[in-house]
Formats: C-alpha cells, structure tokens, sequence
C-alpha cells in the first residue's frame, strides 16, 4: 500500500540497486519502476532460496510489469569486478547511472564474545566496504548526471554507548554505512552529487525478518520505506544532502499524517514494533544520570550540527546504567519464585522434544537472581541458579519485563528488539522461547 502519488520525477533515471531481489531493495525498485524508470537489480539470488522468496529475474518481471525496464546481475557487493561488470552492463544499455542504492546488508545482533570471525567479516565486507565499494565505482557516472543522488539505508550516527554495547559489530558495520554519508555528502557537493541515509522508525516485515520471527504483524510494510525514498530521490541534489532521515518523518514533512495502511495489521497501528539507533526522549528522561547535554553530543548531522533539540523518537526504553540506579534487593518471595514454580508443573516430555534448548536468565533489578529452564534434557527442569548443562542462550532482563514476558504480555522477539532483553549465544534458540510462551501462556 502506497500513500504516496508517483510523479514522473524519475522518468527515464538509471537507478542501480544493490540487494534489489527482496525486501526494501524491491520495494525501491517497483516504486521507481512506476515512473518508467530504469533499474539495475544488483543482487546474488540467482536461484531461489529454500526459505526466502525472489530472485533477481522475478524482481525484474515485476519491474517491467509497471512499466520500468530491468537490468537483472548476479553481483556480490563484495567482489569488485561483479560490481563494475554490472556498472558497466548498465552503460551499455541504458547509457549511465544517476541513482545509487546501497541496500544489501548483513546482520547479526550477536555480542562479542558469540560474533565469530566469519559472521564479522561478512557484515563489514557488505554493509560497510559493498557501500564503499559501489559508491567509488559509481562516482565516475553519478558525475555526469544532472539528478545524482546515494542513498544508503543506514542509520543517523549516535554515539550512545549502548548501541555499541548490545551488538558491537554489527553497529560498527551499519554505522559504517552511515560514515560514507557523512563523509561522501560533503565531499561530492562539487559535483552536485546527494548523498543521504534514510533508515526505518519501525520493523519492516522482510521475508527474512518472518524468517527470523515468524511474525510480522506488529510491522510495517517496506512500501513506507520506498515511500520515502521515492520522495528523497526525487529532491533536487543539489539542495538535498546530508541528511540521516527517518522514513515516518519524511512521510509526514509530505502533508500525509495517518499512516495505518502501511502497517502489517492495522489492529496493531499503535503497538508497532520499533527499530534500533535511535534514542526516545521521553523514556531517557526517567533516567536521572543521562543529562540532555550528554544526549545531545551523541547525535551527528551533516545537514545542521547545532539542531541538536529536536531528537528523533523512537523505542529502546532503557539506558545502559538503569540497573545500576535501581534499588538492588533480593527479595525471598515475589513474582519471580512463584513464577517458576507454575513452570515446573507446565513442563513435559513434549514441550522438551519441540524446544530442545537450554535457558539461563539473569534477572535484574528488584527481584535480582539467576534462574533456569532446561528443555533439553531428561524431562526438562527449571528453577533457580545457573542450569546443571551448559546454557544454549542467556537472556538478561529487568524483574517487572521478565515477569511481563512470562505472562504473555510482552513478546521475547519484542523484548529483544525493544531493548529489554539481552541475549547470549544461540540467537535462534532464543527465538523459541516465544513458541514456548504459546504453550505455557494459558498454563502459568
């Protein structure tokens, strides 16, 4: 569903999309294909994948299919001469390139100790070198265009500690994404050349986040994130640049105010789950020792470094810190024992079978402990103190969220995404615990 009005503004651009087969990437691609424009599908899935669908040949039927014309390539953003080949496929048939996307990424919301080296490398070699890479090879291109715009999907660079501190590398991956805007968006205004970064205020509902999830209905759609692009790309770029934007405001800025249709389930318009990078002023201002200067210097813009009041909203309501401020006593008796011993009498051979993942839960805050749920051996056991096996996952949270969670008021995949669940280890494994909280909810 798309709430904004194509307008001609990219008739006839070449726009060279990376990880166009799917997701975003697709969504960008279709909304431009509208305007009769080009577009060069840069992306590997050749062949479809077991789990997510989409190819770069379907993506280029349905390009064509509104009216755009499609240069479907196999290219690893990764492999230099992969992108230049399809730089210079794109010569060859449409004459140039005026728009760049770089949209593939790669992810892993792990800590340090559980990012392997590979999954490391893979993240820094395509979000942060593929958009390097793609953005140096199309330069020489987006130069002799008179409507030059790079796109990145990255988030606006905020040097709160925390982000860094949930999942190092991948933060250090995206912002590096973000680092070629700052940096490129001042050195390409000679050439009249826009460089900006637009990133989501919600979850998008990707195939690979329904993969990741198993649901989407407290998403959005990626049709809001194309939206914006559209709206971004059609700016002028000499005027337009360096700005890090965020795809509800852009939407808003264009008079367009309700923006239920772009959620997954309109039930859920209010209850959407929210993305990463960005600070909510009005939750860090229950924590005392964050002062709104040290929330200001976090914030970077290419556009305007004095606009430092007008901080954009969004989830993640704790601060690293919290749980050092809060009262720390543990108490004999509360939410947390009696919790547990509903538990124990809910747990089966079955439920141990479909789970097979060992839990250890650091409870923070008022009911502070260490507590356990084995699904993996014997007929599976729970309690408190660390697990007899070793833990597939290690979940950390504050009393009141966990108590909340087990009693099916707050999703683990909600928690997770919102801030207030830390994970270790088997991200996957943890994941199951919200198929768990299905079979218990009605129980406990």
């Amino acid at each position: 569903m798309s709430l904004v009005a194509n307008t001609g503004k990219l008739a006839g651009r070449t726009l060279f999309i990376t990880g166009a087969s799917r997701g975003i990437g697709k969504a960008i691609a279709l909304k431009a294909a509208k305007d009769g424009a080009n577009v060069v599908i840069a992306a590997k899935t050749a062949e479809p994948h077991p789990k997510l669908p989409g190819t770069i040949y379907t993506a280029a039927e349905e390009i064509e299919a509104l009216g755009g014309k499609a240069l479907p390539c196999i290219v690893d953003v990764r492999e230099e001469k992969q992108v230049q080949a399809a730089i210079d496929e794109a010569v060859k048939k449409f004459g140039g390139i005026d728009i760049l996307v770089n949209n593939a990424s790669a992810i892993s919301l792990t800590g340090t100790a559980q990012t392997d080296m590979k999954r490391y490398d893979l993240m820094h070699n395509i979000n942060t070198r593929g958009t390097f890479l793609a953005s140096k090879l199309c330069l020489p291109l987006l130069k002799n265009s008179n409507h030059a715009h790079i796109l990145n999907l990255s988030p606006p660079l905020n040097m709160n500690p925390y982000w860094f501190s949930i999942h190092v590398a991948y933060t250090m991956a995206k912002y590096g994404m973000s680092m070629c805007v700052l940096g490129m968006s001042e050195e390409f205004k000679p050439f009249n050349i826009g460089v900006n970064a637009l990133w989501p205020k919600t979850v998008i509902a990707t195939a690979a986040i329904e993969m990741l999830t198993g649901d989407t209905s407290t998403s959005r759609k990626p049709e809001i994130v194309s939206d914006a692009a559209y709206l971004m790309l059609s700016q002028d770029p000499k005027k337009y640049t360096g700005n890090f934007a965020i795809d509800e405001d852009v939407i808003k800025q264009n008079g367009i105010n309700d923006l239920t249709p772009y959620a997954c389930d309109p039930k859920n318009v209010d209850n959407l789950l929210l993305d990463g990078f960005l600070d909510d002023p009005a939750a860090i201002g229950h924590h005392r020792n964050v002062t709104t200067a040290s929330i200001r210097r976090y914030h970077t813009s290419t556009v305007n470094y004095s606009n430092v009041t007008n901080l954009m909203p969004d989830f993640f309501l704790e601060v690293p810190g919290e749980s050092e401020q809060q009262e720390k006593k543990s108490e004999p008796e509360g939410q947390i024992p009696t919790l547990f011993g509903s538990i124990s009498k809910v747990i089966t051979p079955e439920l141990v079978k479909k789970t097979q993942a060992v839990y250890q839960f650091n409870v923070k805050g008022k009911e502070e402990g260490v507590w356990h749920i084995d699904l993996k051996n014997g007929d599976g056991t729970c309690g408190q103190g660390e697990p007899k096996n070793p833990p597939d996952a290690t979940l950390t949270m504050d009393s009141t969220n966990f108590a909340e969670m087990f009693a099916g008021k707050l999703k683990p995949t909600t928690a997770f995404m919102m801030g207030k669940l830390k994970i270790s280890g088997d991200l996957q494994k943890a994941m199951k615990l919200e198929k768990m909280m299905k079979s218990l909810k009605n129980k406990v």
